[in-house]
C-alpha cells in the first residue's frame, strides 16, 4: 500500500512537472513570447550599436585633435600645409575622370 502511495505521488510530481514545462513551452512559442524574446534582442543590438557609435565617435575626434595638432602651423622645414577649419571647404581626395587641366585631343597632325 506505502509502494503505490509512492508511486502514485511520483506520478503527480512528476505529471505536474511535465504540464509546468509544456506550458512554458506554450508560452515560449506564443506570438507574445516570440515578440518579447524579438524585442529584448532588438534592445541589446541597439545598445551594442549606440555603444560602437560612441567608440567610434571618440575615436574620430581623437585623431582629428591629432591632426590637427601635427598640422595646426606649417612647417617650413617639412613644408607641410595645414589643414582646413572644421566644416570648411574640401578638396576632392580624387580627381574626376579628365580633369579640367587636361590637355584637349587635337585631331590630326
Amino acid at each position: 500500500m506505502i509502494r503505490r502511495l509512492a508511486y502514485l505521488v511520483a506520478g503527480a510530481a512528476l505529471g505536474g512537472y511535465v504540464v509546468h514545462r509544456l506550458n512554458r513551452t506554450a508560452r515560449a512559442w506564443s506570438p507574445d513570447g516570440i515578440a518579447g524574446r524579438v524585442e529584448g534582442r532588438i534592445a541589446d543590438y541597439r545598445a551594442a550599436l549606440r555603444e560602437f557609435n560612441e567608440d567610434v565617435h571618440a575615436a574620430t575626434e581623437e585623431r582629428e585633435a591629432e591632426l590637427r595638432r601635427l598640422y595646426a602651423a606649417p612647417r617650413k622645414s617639412h613644408g607641410r600645409p595645414a589643414l582646413p577649419p572644421p566644416g570648411g571647404p574640401a578638396r576632392p581626395l580624387i580627381e574626376p575622370h579628365g580633369a579640367h587641366d587636361a590637355p584637349e585631343k587635337k585631331d590630326g597632325p
